[in-house]
């Protein structure tokens, strides 16, 4: 079976299943409060005749596809805040045999940089940081001068990027793990060319990420996972959830498509562009936080889902640490996808019908990306492909 051919028209055929269920949504919202540090998070609810019309059909696709059969991870679909499907197969550890579970986290890859930009525009928000600060400002010596916190955050910035030359001619023991500092060390010091001028165009780069999550750090005083851990995964009541650091990394817990473990090397390290392990049950109650309004403000909630790279046309864009996707019947669809090592994940926000796709791997799967973008159907019909998985 060819999964990629097979994804867009069984896909179509849930939201032909599922038009019926658009309507039954009456959400009642209530709220709660448990400890002092969380905030007050709406408790949606679902209809159980509209849970169980998702649910059903969603199953039914998946047996359709055969997707699961060769499936490690977690899933989990949401319409108004409410999981109207959930998996959970395979194993965390292959060599133990431990089972993966809902309290299973697994490195969400590049679906951490949407938890770093927010970091930062907290931060902007509070008067502390500024969208269009110099880096020089909270690095002095910083050699490219001309750098905004902004073109971090929208991948703009021209920097090179570490996952490259940090090669085997910088860094000669590749098991030696990098750190942040390294990185922002190496850009200081080994005399390193740009990719291309700053604030030109759109290009995808980890050194981004990684400066933000030492500018979070800079600014507060706090290395950067105590910080998202106070700020972010307690006060949503996010409790799997968590950033390794270096010394934490021992094993990887991820693997090749044969089952053996993937090896560690010294990008692992570095956090802010990755390293962030969470749970889809987690994930969702990040996803609800931002509905809420309880992430940020309005208006720096509209310029982090605002495209900010217009030189070229496209359905395709990237605002303030979030891809977008506008689909040609004008559906709007807030996203990030990841890929590490062998993690692989999907996060998508589909905001007209509030439906949330979310999908974890712990060993190598590069059919989730077009799965996830066929789940979308299971909200309406959308259009238009998605970008694959992003380090």
């Amino acid at each position: 079976m060819n999964l990629y051919k097979l994804l867009p028209v069984a896909g179509l055929g849930i939201s032909l299943l599922l038009g019926a269920c658009k309507g039954g949504a009456n959400v009642k919202v209530e709220t709660v409060d448990t400890l002092d540090n969380v905030a007050r998070m709406p408790v949606p609810t679902l209809p159980e005749d509209v849970k169980k019309r998702y649910h059903d059909n969603i199953a039914a696709f998946m047996n359709r596809t055969g997707f699961l059969r060769n499936f490690n991870g977690s899933i989990l679909i949401a319409k108004n805040g409410v999981p109207v499907y959930e998996y959970y197969g395979g194993y965390r550890d292959y060599k133990k045999k431990d089972s993966l579970t809902a309290e299973t986290p697994l490195q969400i890859a590049s679906t951490s940089k949407p938890f770093t930009a927010a970091a930062v525009l907290q931060l902007v928000e509070q008067g502390k940081v500024g969208l269009d600060d110099l880096l020089t400002k909270y690095f002095p010596g910083f050699p490219y001068s001309d750098i905004t916190v902004r073109m971090l955050l929208n991948h703009r910035s021209g920097l090179p990027n570490y996952l490259y030359y940090m090669d085997k001619q910088h860094w000669p023991d590749q098991r030696k793990l990098a750190t942040n500092a390294d990185v922002l060390q190496s850009l200081m010091t080994w005399n390193l060319p740009r990719n291309y001028r700053a604030n030109v165009h759109f290009s995808y780069n980890n050194t981004n990420y990684v400066l933000l999550a030492l500018l979070v750090e800079k600014v507060t005083g706090q290395d950067f996972p105590s910080y998202m851990k106070k700020n972010f995964f307690e006060r949503f009541g996010m409790k799997d959830t968590y950033i390794k650091k270096p010394t934490d990394l021992e094993f990887n817990m991820s693997y090749q498509r044969n089952n053996a473990p993937w090896p560690l090397d010294f990008s692992d390290g570095p956090y802010g562009d990755k390293n962030i392990y969470s749970t889809p049950r987690d994930l969702l109650k990040w996803d609800q936080a931002w509905y809420a309004g309880l992430v940020i403000g309005p208006a720096l909630t509209d310029s982090a889902f605002t495209p900010n790279s217009n030189e070229r046309p496209s359905i395709h864009n990237y605002g303030l640490g979030w891809r977008l996707l506008s689909a040609p019947n004008n559906k709007k669809v807030i996203y990030h996808n990841g890929h590490w090592h062998g993690f692989n994940s999907a996060f998508a926000r589909l905001v007209q019908e509030k439906g949330t796709v979310i999908i974890l791997s712990n060993r190598f799967n590069p059919a989730v990306y077009p799965f996830a973008r066929a789940l979308y159907n299971a909200f309406g019909n959308y259009d238009g492909k998605q970008p694959e998985g992003e380090e």
